[in-house]
């Protein structure tokens, strides 16, 4: 298993914080911000990583919204979850982010039906109550 958290951060509007991915996997795809554990890391300390890394955001990271497995190119994923709140910074894609946005619930629903969302995001976010609210 290769260890990876993610970030789900809400506006104050209730739109949900999404990056497109820039390379595999998921190259093209949208999705919360987040990656891999570095040896010795927290995952608290990686998503905080990640989300200024991807974002431009820094944050505090809060409880565990929920744990997935997804397929790896060799073994599996074990993605760990945290809600987060945005403390300061502006919104920016870097990293392995090609694109970074504020989604709401239209624009969100849109991204679903048109398969554009990483796969199983919009039902675990669903299982979570995660997903935009506005």
């Amino acid at each position: 298993m290769i260890r990876c958290v993610g970030g789900i951060v809400h506006d104050p509007a209730g739109r949900l914080l999404l990056v497109r991915r820039a390379n595999a996997p998921g190259k093209g795809l949208w999705s919360v911000p987040g990656g891999r554990v570095e040896p010795g890391e927290t995952d608290s300390a990686a998503v905080t990583r990640e989300l200024r890394e991807e974002t431009g955001l820094s944050v505090t990271v809060g409880t565990l919204a929920g744990m997935v497995v997804r397929p790896a190119p060799t073994g599996f994923f074990e993605i760990y979850d945290y809600r987060c709140q945005v403390i300061h910074g502006q919104l920016t894609a870097g990293d392995d982010a090609a694109d970074a946005a504020w989604v709401d619930a239209a624009i969100f629903a849109t991204l679903q039906r048109d398969g554009a969302l990483t796969d199983g995001l919009a039902a675990a976010l669903s299982d979570w109550n995660c997903l935009p609210s506005s």
